[in-house]
């Protein structure tokens, strides 16, 4: 019986209680012979350095470096080499980085045919390579490579097919905590992009209801006609800001809301306009200041600016579409009251135009009433040339509504050269031409005034009295300023284009008191005037040729200074006197 049992151990067979010989390494470390009893080694031997090992696999959670520290301490459990490591890698074995540098190819291709199976492996060098499958619950987490420089015993195998076991245990912990805290990181990342996202959808539903907002404010305001002011009220009620508008010259238009600066300041023409290009160019609202400023630019053509006020710099993101999308609004109001007034200027410039050269004076009152001007009234034709102003339409926008400011209501025309006015009532001597120096910013202006004209057919005939004025003053020493016909004196029958009734409105105007005087008393204090010219003013010849005594004359030429109202002693009077007792006496048939 010892016999037969000593021979079994010897060939490698199972004793009759199932036990393995010693010394033998079996086909596959994984799986040992059921009811095998390997040989228990003392406190010094290696289990006790596995369970070592054993604590150190399973407090890492890196699995780089459990397949380290297994590689590292293979050679603890028997004649083991570890010669390479394999971890799988989104579906890839990878080499770890203790694999030898010298690892062949061929090792490499065999571990990955194994395809999670066990098997031998060639290592070049080395005798009893294995490749021993690193299996979890969760499947392959690698491979193990080890050869053995002699035969290991059965107990030796069993330690390194326990280390094999303990290692992927490690690895299926490692991966599980990782696969944990990745999971816990994509929870957490979703969270906090399902944060991010009801955050955004809060704030697009917020920003939603306040453009709907704006967008129903001003839709309302543009419904009711409100017009500019109108709109800059609903932009301070939805923002709260001042609002202000400035015009093309940065000239105040309107203001609403509190701190208005009174005076407000008059800009500087070259800052505003670089200001105005920058911020065009922007195409945005731009911050200057305290003021956060829009252009309202259609179709390139500045109309002028709309800002809000804001000294601390609170304006966010929806007060600015708020800037803009009533800039907008008030663009399109802005430039449809342009067009309304280009519209009005044209039809303006069409009725004084016919008024100029003639028209039905039945068509011109109902036409005239329709701008509001009341032709019925006595009128004056005004002549306006500006050197540094070239004559179109917006130069006669400008002396129209430099008109307005000096209450001379007009209609407003435009000729190759100058701006013509008809005119209600009278214009102040220089106030037209004051105004008109102010809004161009220089006093290079020359101003014509006709006479008075009662009828809208005798305006023709006083555009060309408003033109001799604008005439004469431009080649007088003191070519700027405003000039009336009705002063000219004899500049007024001295140019071109004289006619027998302007030759009686001049004898009129400097001898008519005296005739009718004449007339009424049977007296002869024209021919007195006459006389008294002929003779060069010298009492003894004028008396003698009128044969009356010198007392006598003297107190005719008193009368006649009482009732014309004219200085025989002022050189202009005497002139002008002089010149019409000739033309009353030569042209208009007088006493000769």
């Amino acid at each position: 019986m010892a016999g037969s049992r000593a021979r079994n151990v010897r060939r490698g067979r199972p004793d009759q209680g199932g036990r393995l010989p010693r010394g033998r390494l079996g086909p596959h470390p994984t799986a040992s012979s059921r009811g095998s009893r390997p040989h228990l080694p003392s406190p010094a031997d290696p289990p006790h350095e596995l369970l070592a090992i054993s604590r150190l696999l399973f407090d890492t959670r890196n699995e780089r470096e459990i397949l380290r520290l297994a590689m590292d301490h293979v050679s603890a459990v028997g004649p083991y080499r570890a010669e390479a490591g394999y971890l799988r890698v989104q579906g890839q074995l990878v080499p770890s980085s203790q694999s030898g540098r010298g690892r062949a190819p061929a090792v490499d291709r065999t571990v990955r045919e194994l395809t999670g199976r066990d098997g031998p492996v060639a290592v070049p060098g080395r005798s009893r390579g294995r490749a021993l499958a690193l299996h979890g619950p969760g499947g392959l987490h690698g491979y193990l490579v080890v050869t053995s420089h002699s035969r290991p015993t059965h107990a030796q195998h069993f330690l390194l097919t326990t280390l094999v076991r303990l290692t992927a245990s490690a690895l299926s912990v490692a991966v599980a905590h990782r696969r944990q805290q990745e999971d816990a990181l994509e929870l957490h990342r979703m969270r906090r992009e399902r944060a991010t996202l009801q955050q955004r959808l809060i704030s697009l539903v917020v920003e939603a209801g306040y453009q709907r907002a704006v967008h129903q404010a001003l839709a309302e305001v543009a419904a009711s006609g409100g017009g500019e002011e109108a709109i800059t009220s609903a932009l301070h009620e939805l923002t709260g800001f001042s609002v202000l508008v400035e015009d093309r010259f940065g000239r105040l238009r309107s203001w609403t809301g509190p701190g208005r600066p009174d005076p407000y300041p008059d800009p500087d023409p070259l800052r505003h306009e670089e200001m105005l290009q920058g911020v065009a160019r922007r195409g945005a609202p731009v911050r200057i200041k305290d003021r956060l400023i829009c252009v309202m630019r259609p179709r390139g053509e500045v109309l002028g600016v709309l800002a809000l006020v804001d000294p601390q710099d609170e304006a966010d993101d929806y007060t600015v579409f708020a800037l803009e999308h009533a800039a907008t609004s008030l663009t399109l109001e802005l430039s449809h009251l342009r067009h309304l007034a280009g519209v009005e200027l044209r039809l303006r410039r069409e009725l004084v135009d016919d008024l100029l050269a003639g028209t039905d004076e039945a068509s011109a009152y109902a036409r005239s009433e329709a701008f509001g001007h009341d032709l019925h009234r006595i009128q004056y034709v005004v002549v306006v040339q500006w050197r540094s102003q070239v004559p179109d339409d917006a130069f006669a926008r400008t002396v129209g509504r430099a008109a307005s400011a000096v209450g001379m209501p007009s209609l407003v025309t435009r000729q190759s050269d100058h701006v013509v006015l008809v005119a209600e009532g009278r214009p102040h001597d220089h106030a037209l031409y004051e105004a008109l120096a102010r809004e161009t910013g220089t006093t290079d202006g020359t101003i014509g005034v006709s006479a008075r004209c009662d009828t809208p057919g005798g305006i023709p005939g006083r555009y060309q009295e408003a033109l001799r004025a604008l005439e004469v003053r431009r080649r007088s020493r003191s070519r700027y300023g405003t000039t009336f016909f009705d002063d000219l004196g004899l500049y007024r029958i001295l140019g071109p284009g004289n006619d027998h009734q302007e030759l009686e409105g001049f004898v009129r105007e400097w001898l008519g008191q005296l005739v009718d005087y004449d007339g009424r008393h049977g007296a002869s204090l024209v021919e007195t005037l006459s006389r008294y010219f002929d003779c060069g003013g010298n009492y003894a010849e004028t008396a003698e040729s009128l044969t009356i005594h010198r007392s006598t004359l003297r107190y005719r030429l008193q009368r006649i200074r009482e009732i014309s109202g004219h200085d025989l002693t002022n050189v202009e009077d005497r002139l002008n006197l002089q010149v019409a007792t000739r033309v009353w006496k030569i042209m208009l048939g007088g006493p000769g």
